[in-house]
């Protein structure tokens, strides 16, 4: 067993002992919590989403920018920035790695865009069927309608009126 699967089994290990031991804890007040129960989910889900990706080497903020880019040829630095509330100086990174990666090509400066190469495009393709196994793994007790219903409510909440 590999390293990530020694973590892996640690973090289950610890998880089950923790879980054990809050068990008899009354969580009422934060269970009543949007955010606590927002918070709860996302990190359920982040975590089956980030050992899915790791046999591509991304992070899930990797995987976004890759995924954007690769739908939007040619956008800008700042255009991602924007859209993926990211730094200017942290994106600067993700677009080097990629490029040392091979994984994105930049085009001429007029409009500092970018592309996904075939190498990038291959890793995506990928990525993406795994990110969707991951992401329906996570919400497999949901209904059809109660994941659409979960989707627009998420997305009210964060998307500009």
């Amino acid at each position: 067993m590999g390293f990530t699967g020694i973590q892996y089994a640690l973090d289950h290990y610890s998880y089950a002992v923790c879980r054990t031991m809050s068990d008899s804890l009354d969580l009422t007040a934060l269970e009543s919590l949007v955010g606590y129960n927002a918070r709860r989910a996302a990190l359920t889900i982040i975590g089956r989403f980030t050992e899915s990706m790791a046999r591509f080497e991304l992070s899930p903020v990797d995987f976004s920018v890759l995924s954007v880019i690769h739908h939007n040829p040619g956008v800008t630095s700042r255009q991602l920035c924007l859209a993926l509330n990211l730094l200017p100086p942290n994106m600067v990174v993700f677009l080097r790695t990629f490029e040392k990666r091979h994984l994105i090509k930049r085009s001429p400066h007029p409009t500092d865009g970018r592309a996904v190469t075939p190498e990038g495009m291959a890793l995506r393709q990928e990525a993406e069927a795994a990110a969707a196994a991951s992401d329906n793994n996570a919400v497999s007790k949901l209904t059809k309608a109660e994941l659409a219903t979960l989707r627009r409510l998420l997305m009210k909440i964060y998307q500009p009126k």
